[in-house]
């Protein structure tokens, strides 16, 4: 008798060099894949927050580039927010108004603009609509 296996016959398996070696490299393969897909979610969470910010400022800065090109006063559409802001929370502090989106219709009397004020957390955002007498506020809320 000869030195007994650990797997009956009928479980042995045989493998040349070159499968094996076709197996290590198909396992490093798939290790590979999958730690370049976890290192790459990762580095996505982590800059999410500066990308994010980086698109507000760009849509930001071409808002109002399109305001400013158009001929409206950004100065006069704050001031009828803020005034409006200041009626709806007398008690807020809204120290931040950022225009973000210029809806430039054709004519004067279409034409709004959304601006978001900012109070500590909270944000409320402010429309104001054009006619002819001027800037007056769509919404708030």
């Amino acid at each position: 008798m000869g030195p007994r296996s650990l797997f009956p016959s009928t479980l042995r398996i045989h493998l040349s060099v070159l499968q094996i070696i076709v197996l290590v490299l198909a396992a490093l393969l798939i290790l590979f894949f999958v730690g370049g897909v976890l290192a790459a979610r990762r580095r996505a969470r982590e800059e999410a927050p500066a990308y994010a910010r980086h698109l507000s400022e760009a849509d930001q800065a071409l808002e109002q580039a399109r305001a400013a090109d158009r001929g409206w006063d950004r100065a006069v559409m704050e001031e009828v927010a803020r005034a409006a802001l200041n009626k709806e929370y007398p008690a807020a502090a809204f120290g931040q108004l950022d225009l973000v989106l210029v809806d430039d219709r054709p004519g004067v009397n279409q034409d709004t603009a959304h601006f978001e004020a900012l109070d500590g957390d909270r944000r409320v955002t402010v429309v104001l609509c054009r006619g002819e007498a001027g800037w007056s506020v769509e919404r708030i809320g």
